[in-house]
């Protein structure tokens, strides 16, 4: 079978070495697509655990956005069914307070070229401020207050959330109304669409 231009454009994602200069573990570009995908995942950067697997959200982070989504693993790895484009897709190393933020480079120079080539995306997971400073039409001032107005934000095929990542264990307790409203919502919206 020939291969598509989808194909192809990850040949090349995966072969970037745009900013390998500044990569403390080297080039890893990790994503993943279909063409048929009809839910978007993009979320800040790989971890550590991510760079030396090369699966797409393979920690504990990924085991709690699987949980809000309400899928399994082999739902949530169906390249058929749901695309993952990082912000950045390699490992950018560590800073003060965990990980740096997504290398710059990656998503002006890739996502719009990838996004072209998934026609059948319904919704669009913003995790995280990168992704949604990227991409919201506009920003509220803070995560919290994104994450809140998700339903603003769900006409324009987006819906923001927090990053899922155990370091953010104190925010969710402090804001009970994401497991009340939020997560229930994101759920119905992801079985609509898939």
């Amino acid at each position: 079978m020939a291969a598509t231009k989808l194909d192809l454009l990850l040949k090349e994602v995966r072969a970037c070495r745009l900013c390998e200069p500044n990569l403390p573990l080297g080039p890893h570009p990790v994503l993943s697509a279909a063409r048929t995908a009809r839910l978007l995942i993009v979320g800040q950067a790989p971890g550590t655990k991510v760079h030396a697997t090369g699966i797409p959200w393979n920690d504990p982070s990924g085991d709690r956005l699987r949980e809000w989504l309400q899928v399994d693993r082999d739902t949530f790895y169906d390249t058929s069914r749901i695309a993952i484009v990082p912000m950045g897709f390699c490992y950018p190393g560590r800073g003060k307070g965990g990980d740096l933020p997504p290398r710059p480079e990656c998503a002006p120079t890739w996502h719009a070229r990838l996004l072209a080539e998934l026609p059948d995306i319904q919704l669009t997971l913003l995790i995280g401020q990168y992704a949604q400073r990227y991409y919201l039409p506009h920003w509220y001032g803070s995560i919290s207050k994104n994450v809140h107005h998700y339903i603003d934000a769900l006409p324009h095929g987006f819906f923001p959330l927090p990053h899922p990542s155990p370091r953010n264990t104190l925010w969710l307790k402090r804001r009970p109304w994401f497991d009340e409203e939020v997560v229930p919502a994101l759920r119905a919206q992801v079985q609509k669409i898939l």
